[in-house]
């Protein structure tokens, strides 16, 4: 049943997945509606088989069962030239809803087995980033585009999609603490289009913007602590891997090393409250260490300083490392249903000297709102649902650029971003 259910998760992933625009940087705010639907708090306590992807501890407190969910995203990106180069006029807006909304999938399994072990898989889309610029002149049509007045001149896009599927396993140290670990299995597809431009800054030209779609994977892990600190609170700690992931051979010089596009690490913590036997309260802090990765975390400063994009260490989006602050509530208002309330907040990553590349990756929301709802079918089966708003956030550039037809400095954009989110999901118990 076990690998059954593995393979049966690996193609739902594999098949169902759409490209993600995540919204803590690259990251979901959390992983499963429930916790969602709570701000993304998850660390500390487990709500169901989807608690195993933030902390795998969480496989020996989770019901045994399955989930099975979907969320609609819709982000809003927007950027602003910040000048009148390529004939376009000052402060010209556009936007890079090119595609609207993203479908993503998630799905756990979560099996006790003897001596105090647990076992299951998660399978989810993880992050990523989407934007495609489909509008006039300096932008879509000619935006980085190497003859950006010319007729057909290629609409200017990023599709990155990334997928982890997850077999964990918790060992119950005794009645109050387990132990758990994930192996990371992750794929990712990256596209990106209309990036001429950038092709004198590049150690291979060729490889660089309209190569279609490249694959890469990767295998990482993540370990876990979770247990009662008294009969009301609950806390766990949870530390994902750096995933060094396969090369994007296609795109070799657009991304340093050679087209390396690595998964970063992240470290939550969490604490769950159960404050009356109707109210749950719970919270997280997750550290996102996006400077560890060369093609997140390198400045793309250095491309004023002769270094390629594709070089070895070359330059990237130039991200700050994140920290993420989620609460949330859960409220039982019958035996039949309960109602969910969370916050989530993330100072945006996105540097204001580093606008320009970022124009194609402005993932700069920060505080984030989120309800839902968990409502019984039957004893074992339930629906949960959630919905996300991130409030709109503006980046601005720190830098004017020149009115010639020039290429612009890499400040030389206004970067705005709203999103939401709907999620639902179908939980049966064993």
């Amino acid at each position: 049943m076990f690998r059954k259910t593995t393979l049966a998760v690996s193609i739902l992933l594999a098949i169902g997945s759409q490209a993600v625009y995540a919204t803590n940087g690259l990251a979901p705010t959390g992983l499963g509606q429930t916790h969602k639907a709570m701000g993304g708090a998850a660390a500390g306590f487990a709500a169901g088989t989807m608690s195993m992807a933030t902390n795998p501890a969480a496989a020996s407190f989770a019901p045994e069962g399955y989930d099975v969910g979907v969320e609609v995203f819709k982000p809003n990106r927007t950027a602003s030239f910040k000048g009148t180069a390529f004939g376009a006029p000052a402060d010209s807006p556009a936007d890079g809803n090119g595609d609207e909304m993203f479908l993503i999938p998630e799905a756990g399994y979560k099996r006790d087995m003897k001596g105090g072990l647990s076992v299951g898989v998660v399978a989810y889309g993880n992050g990523g980033m989407n934007t495609a610029y489909d509008q006039g002149v300096p932008f879509g049509r000619g935006f980085f585009s190497s003859t950006p007045t010319a007729p057909g001149a290629s609409s200017s896009s990023i599709d990155l999609k990334q997928i982890f599927v997850a077999p964990t396993a918790s060992y119950r140290v005794n009645d109050n603490v387990a132990v758990g670990a994930s192996v990371n299995l992750v794929a990712q597809r990256f596209e990106a289009e209309g990036l001429g431009a950038f092709s004198g800054a590049s150690v291979s030209p060729t490889n660089l913007t309209d190569k279609g779609g490249s694959k890469s994977t990767g295998v990482g892990a993540t370990i876990g602590v979770q247990g009662k600190l008294s009969d009301k609170v609950s806390a766990g700690v949870a530390y994902r891997s750096k995933v060094g992931m396969s090369k994007l051979d296609e795109y070799a010089g657009l991304f340093p090393n050679g087209g390396e596009f690595d998964v970063p690490a992240a470290t939550t913590a969490g604490i769950a409250f159960q404050a009356t036997p109707q109210t749950l309260l719970a919270a997280d802090v997750e550290q996102i260490a996006y400077s560890d990765v060369a093609a997140i975390g390198n400045s793309s400063l250095a491309l004023h300083s002769g270094s390629a994009m594709g070089s070895d260490n070359g330059p990237g989006f130039g991200w700050n490392d994140q920290t993420v602050y989620k609460v949330g509530v859960k409220q039982q208002l019958n035996d039949g249903l309960a109602v969910m309330a969370g916050y989530n907040y993330g100072k945006n990553p996105v540097k204001s000297s580093e606008t320009t590349v970022n124009v194609l990756a402005p993932a700069v929301v920060e505080k984030h709102i989120s309800v839902g709802f968990e409502k019984k079918l039957t004893p074992k089966s339930k629906l949960v649902g959630s919905y996300i708003h991130a409030f709109e956030n503006t980046v601005t550039g720190d830098a004017t650029p020149p009115p010639a037809a020039t290429a612009p400095p890499l400040s030389a954009y206004d970067l705005t971003m709203d999103q939401d989110a709907v999620g639902i999901a179908y939980s049966v118990e064993f």
